[in-house]
């Protein structure tokens, strides 16, 4: 066994006996040499390390950072990034998580680790918030410098998988699209959950901790960056600064915007079977403006239904402003019934709903984003996010 083994095997022992919370998600984490990283690297599903920079740890030094990886899990850090630069994110996330091993006097901080109760504070405790107080200047810092993050947290799905025998399984690390990435949110809540769960059975959960993670697992994913992230795949776009974003422009930031070929139809179907409040209805509608600003389709049809179509509006140039009518009971088979006798078919398909309905229909050949007021789940196929809860 090398050194740096020794040390990790050491420290993994130290956070059995004294922090079988991190203890618990770090046995459900493979720990694989890559000299390719300069400090140490997670996915969500293995943590990777440099021999020569773990031997230059104290013991103490590497629990810390054990922990460290451990928590990047827990806040979904891998999940969570979407447009952001990727150091400048690292390094929001590890002010969050530094703060939190040191209130819980985990291990020791190694020298250089980013650490500012004042920051965290003016952040909201989050590293999205941390992230928009840093200064843009702190991309070029990268993980492992000085100023840069202590490790490299990547997006999930970024790095190769690791096989049972510990080796990495080449080409495998590809970006999962926006029905993988809530899988792998939903696996992440259980594991923390049940690490939750044995460290309480042990006594050995602090009451900080566990307020820590109560309100991470009830925490529902941000709907907005789900009903964005459902839409900009399927634009045929990229990125660029020749077009500043104008929807920031306003608030003096210069975000890039899509540019490209346009998206082709769009399809938005709102319940009206009275369940969507207005406040819902202009949060929705408000949303749904600013990402079709950027991807620019070449037509959104909207779909009013009850217990049946009640109207299709066409429009081919924002704002597009949602006008519910009608009031009756609910049925969505319906929906795509219409939808399929249109001549092109849509690109995507958004419901606005409460799903409060079991008449479904045959699924779709399109993707199809349920927009739910109500329930989490239960829709018969596409993927369902909540919303209206602010």
């Amino acid at each position: 066994m090398s050194t740096a083994e020794n040390l990790i095997s050491k420290a993994k022992s130290d956070l059995i006996l004294d922090q079988p919370f991190f203890a618990t998600l770090l046995l459900t984490m493979p720990i694989v040499e890559d000299n390719s990283v300069q400090t140490m690297a997670t996915d969500g599903d293995s943590i990777f390390y440099n021999s020569d920079w773990v031997n230059s740890l104290s013991r103490s030094e590497v629990v810390f950072v054990l922990a460290h990886e451990t928590l990047h899990v827990v806040f979904q850090h891998m999940c969570r990034r979407e447009e952001r630069s990727p150091n400048r994110w690292n390094q929001a996330a590890d002010y969050v998580i530094n703060q939190v091993l040191v209130d819980e006097k985990v291990g020791h901080m190694p020298q250089g680790g980013l650490l500012n109760p004042k920051l965290v504070k003016d952040g909201d405790g989050t590293a999205e918030g941390v992230y928009r107080l840093l200064p843009e200047s702190a991309e070029n810092k990268k993980p492992g410098t000085k100023g840069g993050s202590l490790d490299d947290v990547r997006d999930a799905g970024s790095h190769n998988k690791i096989d049972d025998d510990g080796n990495q399984i080449p080409n495998s690390g590809q970006q999962p699209d926006a029905a993988t990435m809530a899988q792998k949110e939903s696996e992440i809540r259980v594991r923390v959950t049940q690490a939750k769960n044995a460290a309480k059975m042990q006594g050995q959960l602090s009451a900080g901790l566990e307020r820590l993670i109560d309100d991470l697992i009830k925490t529902r994913t941000d709907w907005r960056s789900i009903l964005r992230r459902f839409i900009t795949e399927r634009a045929k776009s990229e990125y660029t600064f020749a077009r500043p974003n104008r929807r920031w422009l306003a608030d003096d930031i210069n975000l890039p915007s899509l540019t490209g070929e346009k998206m082709g139809v769009i399809a938005i179907a709102v319940d009206c079977s009275g369940s969507i409040s207005p406040d819902v209805l202009n949060l929705f509608n408000g949303e749904i403006n600013g990402i079709l600003e950027d991807v620019r389709p070449t037509e959104i049809k909207i779909v009013y239904f009850d217990s049946e179509v009640l109207r299709v509006d066409s429009i081919t140039e924002l704002p597009c402003t949602l006008k519910p009518i009608g009031g009756g009971g609910t049925a969505f088979s319906p929906i795509f019934s219409e939808i399929n006798s249109w001549a092109e078919q849509p690109v995507a398909c958004v419901v606005l709903t409460d799903l409060c309905c079991n008449d479904y229909g045959p699924m779709p050949d399109y993707p199809v984003l349920w927009a739910s007021t109500d329930l989490e789940d239960g829709a018969e196929f596409g993927e369902v996010v909540r919303i209206g809860d602010e």
